[in-house]
This record gives C-alpha cells, structure tokens and sequence, in this order.
C-alpha cells in the first residue's frame, strides 16, 4: 500500500510531536513516513530514516519513518524561527512532487504558522488550503471540516465578516457547491449527496426583514436543484446542527468561516479532520493549530492527527492508490 506523506508543519509547535505519537498508537495501521528535519522530533522519538517513500511499509511498526529533510536550525518549542520558514514551505512542496509522482497516496500536513512563514519567508498565501491550491495550478478549492459526526464547508474562509456581503457572490457559491458535491461522490463514496445551505442572515434573512442575500442564494440553488443536485435551503444556521437536523444532510454549505466552524468544534473539538476539495490528489490536516503555548511539554493530543491520517488513507484508496 502507497504510505500517506506527512508534512512537519511549524517544527517548533506540536506537529512533531504529535506525528511521533500517531506512529506508536497506529502502528502499521497507516502506514505513512514524516518529512522533516529529525533533530525537530521530540528526543528519544525511535526513528528510521529513509531514503524513499516505498522503503516506510518495511520500518518495524514501533518506529516512525523519517524521510530526512534539513533545516537550517534547530527547533525551539514555542518560538519558531525565520531562518527555518523557508524550509517548511519546501517541505509541503516536496510533499505535492511526491503524491503527484503516485510515491505517496496522500499528504496529511501538520499545522503551520502563517505569521512566522510571513515574517520569514514573505509567504505570498492565506494559508496550506490556498498554497497546495496554488502548487497544483488549481483555481479554485473547497475547505471541509470533516468528522463522524459532521461535514462542514465555509464559501468565504479567511476574511474579515464586514467583508463577506461583499465576497459571497453566486458564482462563488456555485462552484463551493459543486466542488463539495464532486468530492462528497469520489472521496467519501456517498453517490448521491445530501446538502444543507445555511442562509447568511438570522432566521435566513426571515423573508427579507433582516437581510436580502437570500434572494439570490435560493435562486442559485434553485439552478443547482434543476440539474438534479439534492440541496435545502437557505436554511437559518441555528437549526441546522442539531442531531435530527444532521441526520438530514452529507454535508452543510454555510456563508462563512465561524458559522462552519463552531458546530464542528463544539461536537468534534478532537477528532475534526480538515480536507481540501478540488485539488487533483488527496490533502488532510488535523484542526487544530501549532499550539505554541503547549508544544514541548509532551501533553498534545495527536487524536486528530490520527483521524486526518485515516481518512487520507480512506480517501487515498478510493483514488486507487
């Protein structure tokens, strides 16, 4: 089985750490090699290093496969430095020529901090979702937080909420939905996907008292419905997330980033996986960040990692790898 490439992310949070502790608890259940400088990896981490991805199915399950990639210094829990910002973008690139080349099933990449990229590498991208997007030459993207209790999608993501009126637009929602439908049918095998759109407003704009978007957002999806997509709404977000309401969907479409993702984070703090839709191979991450104020101390959770590295290798072998 093709292994899933794991990316370091910010080496001075708990990327490391976590990758390390997924290995002991999966073993060989997925299997999957850590790009990476080793010297980041927590001490005593049993490690072996790599020359190829092929070469990780034959390292014993005990011990994290590494495939060796310096950096410039050594890492300090909490403080990440300039000088090795250059190093974890080339990381998450290498890990692209690998899964592109069919080396690696997947990538799953461990969290990132934008500012330090920004501060040391002039990093041009809002971030993972819009750099793998940019690498693949992939105009547009779709974000799900995904878990077993929940599947969410923000249209707008990282961007002020006075400016979302402004930046959800019907060919913005159009192509979010359609990019969540595609992915929902190749990579998560449901072959006739339910989805819930979240009005933008309170109470879906309550017939325009408190917000006209809704006009248009019924009409697109109106548009949707006619080529045969099953989709409700616009729906008022407060009565979507209920269990009785999620029983009803795949997926919920919603108008921005915090509408999408408390429900996810309230039910699936833990256990969340962050999937990119659209790109033209496999990409997870755990949801959660660098963690900055905990890295070092050997307390992070590496649930979520776990999850992100299960449903790469689901999604991976729906794929065909």
């Amino acid at each position: 089985m093709t292994p899933v490439a794991v990316t370091c992310g910010e080496p001075s949070g708990i990327g490391p750490e976590i990758a390390a502790k997924a290995r002991l608890r999966l073993g060989a259940e997925v299997p999957f090699f850590w790009i990476g400088d080793p010297r980041h990896l927590p001490s005593g981490t049993p490690i072996t290093e790599v020359a190829t991805p092929a070469e990780a199915a034959t390292v014993a399950p005990d011990r994290l496969p590494v495939l060796a990639h310096p950096f410039p210094e050594p890492a300090t829990a909490g403080r990440p430095s300039p000088a090795n910002a250059a190093s974890v973008i080339a990381v998450i690139a290498r890990a692209v020529d690998l899964v592109r080349a069919g080396e690696a099933s997947a990538i799953c990449t461990a969290p990132i901090s934008k500012k330090a990229l920004i501060d040391g590498a002039g990093f041009a991208h809002p971030g993972h979702t819009e750099y793998l997007a940019a690498l693949a030459g992939v105009e547009r993207v779709v974000m799900m937080l995904a878990s077993d209790l929940l599947r969410v999608v923000p249209t707008t993501i990282h961007i002020p909420l006075d400016q979302v009126p402004t930046h959800l637009t019907p060919d913005l929602l159009d192509q979010t939905i359609r990019i969540t439908h595609a992915g929902l049918v190749r990579d998560f095998g449901i072959a006739a996907p339910r989805l819930a759109v979240a009005g933008l407003n309170p109470h879906a704009g309550e017939g325009g008292t408190m917000g006209s978007q809704e006009g248009w957002i019924a009409q697109a999806l109106d548009r949707l419905r006619a080529e045969g997509l099953t989709i409700a709404g616009p729906l008022p977000a407060d009565t979507m997330f209920h269990a009785a309401a999620r029983a009803r969907y795949d997926a919920a479409i919603c108008m921005y980033h915090d509408q999408a993702l408390i429900p996810i984070k309230t039910l699936a703090f833990d256990s969340g996986v962050n999937v990119t839709l659209g790109l033209p191979f496999v990409r997870t991450s755990p949801d959660h960040g660098t963690a900055f104020d905990i890295a070092g101390h050997g307390v992070a959770d590496p649930s979520s990692l776990i999850a992100a590295l299960r449903m790469a290798q689901t999604m991976g072998a729906r794929r065909g790898h």
